[in-house]
């Protein structure tokens, strides 16, 4: 082969490489705006609908504030709600629970309810971790007495960084691996735990607005974080009203076994509950498992 030849050959492997980088190039390019368009139509918070303005009822307004511990809100917020990091994970996302003192400020009571009940935040950004769709099952009184127990706070401390999301969060986003809370509210809103009557009203209340936060939408069993599941809540049953108010109050259940997730929350959260509350739970978990190991 001459060398010209030899050159010409070159010159074509060359020419055909670059080819086929730019080509490589450009599906990564075309890729990453695709992942990046369709993770942030996910996040842009979708529709919403007019939140139901109500007027909490004087014992309503009074248990605010235990009411912010039971749900959750300081667990997540910090004390005095003025905003922790919540979640900082490389590459998938770094989320703070907002300071907010400082959302109320300048919030509405309606903007407030949409994130409180539709998980659709002031800035109209959907929220991935907020549990929305458990607080939606509140009543009314009981949203308004929650923003009534947040604004009643003194505003303080720095405003909380947005969220960022990092392309494993985005990949996760757009393939059904993680859900925004207005994509999961219609599950919730379709699978209520079983109605059993009026004698069990308030125990399905309380774990409908928040024992389906970590347990899913009818207390059948959901995972929690990867590897982490809690389970259906028919495990109830097994236990006296004894054993399940020290589960309650301490998160420590009969033999003494460490629970990841329930240790923290009962602490935390769930403690707070009052004797007659924590009695209703048990009466109403106890009678739905009856109900459902017939």
């Amino acid at each position: 082969m001459s060398r010209s030849a030899g050159d010409s050959d070159m010159a074509k492997v060359l020419r055909w490489g670059g080819y086929l980088l730019i080509a490589i190039l450009l599906i990564v390019l075309v890729a990453a705006s695709w992942l990046w368009i369709a993770s942030s139509q996910k996040l842009r918070g979708g529709s919403r609908h007019a939140e139901r303005l109500a007027a909490a009822t004087p014992v309503q307004l009074a248990d605010g504030s235990r009411q912010l511990r039971v749900l959750g809100c300081l667990g997540c917020h910090g004390e005095g709600l003025r905003g922790t990091l919540f979640f900082d994970e490389p590459n998938v996302a770094r989320i703070y629970a907002p300071n907010l003192t400082m959302v109320a400020a300048k919030a509405s009571d309606a903007q407030l309810g949409q994130a409180i009940t539709q998980g659709i935040g002031v800035d109209g950004r959907a929220l991935v971790i907020m549990p929305s769709a458990t607080f939606a099952r509140l009543d009314d009184g009981e949203v308004a007495a929650v923003i009534a127990a947040i604004r009643a706070l003194p505003k303080g401390g720095r405003p909380s960084p947005p969220p960022q999301v990092g392309v494993f969060g985005r990949l996760g986003l757009v393939t059904g691996k993680f859900h925004t809370q207005p994509e999961i509210l219609a599950d919730y809103a379709r699978r209520m735990p079983v109605d059993l009557g009026p004698d069990y009203r308030l125990g399905r209340h309380i774990t409908a607005s928040k024992c389906a936060e970590c347990h899913g939408p009818d207390l059948s069993g959901a995972e929690v974080e990867p590897g982490v599941t809690a389970p259906d809540l028919t495990i109830a049953g097994a236990y006296d009203l004894a054993a399940f108010k020290t589960l309650i109050r301490t998160g420590v259940p009969p033999g003494g076994r460490k629970l990841k997730m329930m240790g923290s929350v009962a602490k935390e959260d769930l403690s707070h509950y009052t004797d007659e509350e924590i009695a209703a739970i048990h009466a109403y978990l106890s009678a739905r498992a009856r109900k459902l190991s017939r």
